[in-house]
């Protein structure tokens, strides 16, 4: 028998690499001679660099950046020499949990760390860039990002732009010549579940804003940011189009990175899956074992574990999904190609404990699961 293992992270109890660790050791006391082939796995936010780097035998490279507000903060990314290949979270430099609650300034936050973080994969020789993009605390449109890069945002004296969105309201060139040459060569993928557009109600400022603490007047100050964005992008490269979807993500970073990094944007899961080759360790699987800490019904909305039992259509594999807790409403996924769902948790659990547990208690349910089959 094959069994694939190819959880997420079970957040705050375990990577998706120890989660892998956990299945196979329930596995393996269960059925011993079945083959347990692990794929790490992540949807494109928090853990993406550990599973790819996981799974394809990476490492982990730390930088200086700056983080939103412009201070100095260790920031970490993945690189597979043999691929050429640079996975990157942006929420390492420019993530909301980087700023305190009572320090945030959604004005002025930049993505420059994020910039930072790409001239240091491309002194590595990367070729492909792989970036998550949630998490943001951000809303500059990528300027930010293109700063570090090269580019130079001015005002109508030729002056540079402070950092943050709100000062794009006052732009009026973007000189692009001056972006890294070796930019030209290099294939950038997105990886987000987020398809908001750029601009409008259901763009990044309205929708995200507010998450990230603009009240309604900032809200409106960034928006006309965006629009003014958006024109002097399309003078300054020719092409300019907010309504694709994924421009909108991290506070308009997706726009950035489409119009100026010529940018593919993709559900998240589906990215991390063709990456990692979780298509070809399925072929003539007879199992694949998936999971996160929780799962309910918006588990279809491109969450790993649904994204998993996509790619297992494919190849007839059956799925089992293993969480810290399922909800009722969970049930949709076992009319969409899902066989079991399980519970590693029992009801009540305190949560500390649950969290403590987790990997005991998936391998546990792992090695129950086996003895069915």
């Amino acid at each position: 028998m094959k069994i694939v293992l190819a959880p997420d992270s079970f957040k705050e109890s375990m990577t998706a690499s120890q989660a892998v660790a956990a299945l196979r050791e329930g596995v393996r006391s269960a059925l011993p001679d079945a083959e347990c082939i692990g794929v790490p796995m992540a949807d494109g936010g928090e853990g993406t660099v550990d599973a790819v780097v996981d799974a394809l035998g990476g490492d982990r490279i730390t930088e200086t950046v700056q983080d939103p507000l412009g201070r100095p903060v260790a920031a970490t990314y993945g690189y597979v020499a043999e691929r050429r290949l640079a996975v990157i979270e942006m929420a390492a430099a420019s993530g909301l949990e980087l700023v305190a609650p009572e320090d945030r300034d959604i004005l002025r936050a930049s993505t420059f760390g994020v910039g930072q973080l790409i001239t240091s994969a491309l002194e590595r020789g990367a070729t492909e860039l792989l970036i998550g993009i949630g998490g943001s605390a951000t809303n500059d449109g990528g300027a930010g990002m293109l700063t570090a890069l090269g580019a130079a945002f001015t005002d109508t004296d030729g002056a540079a732009l402070p950092p943050g969105g709100a000062a794009l309201t006052r732009l009026h060139h973007i000189e692009v010549g001056g972006l890294d040459p070796r930019l030209a060569e290099v294939q950038v993928r997105i990886a987000s579940d987020v398809t908001a557009p750029l601009l409008g109600t259901g763009g990044a400022s309205a929708v995200f804003g507010p998450q990230k603490g603009a009240d309604p007047s900032d809200v409106a100050t960034l928006e006309a940011a965006l629009a003014r964005l958006v024109e002097v992008t399309q003078t300054a490269l020719g092409h300019a189009r907010p309504e694709r979807p994924g421009a909108g993500a991290a506070g308009g970073l997706g726009f950035g990175l489409m119009e100026f990094l010529a940018a593919e944007c993709d559900p998240g899961v589906e990215v991390i899956a063709e990456t990692v080759g979780l298509s070809q360790a399925l072929i003539g699987a007879d199992w694949v074992f998936t999971g996160e800490g929780s799962v309910d019904a918006q588990t279809m909305l491109g969450k790993t574990p649904f994204g998993v039992a996509r790619v297992a259509a494919h190849t007839g594999t059956q799925v089992v999904i293993f969480a810290g807790r399922v909800s009722p409403d969970a049930d949709v996924l076992l009319a969409n190609g899902v066989a079991k769902l399980v519970a590693i948790t029992a009801p009540g659990t305190p949560l500390e404990q649950a969290l403590r547990d987790g990997p005991a208690a998936l391998t546990r349910a792992a090695a129950e699961v086996c003895r069915t089959l």
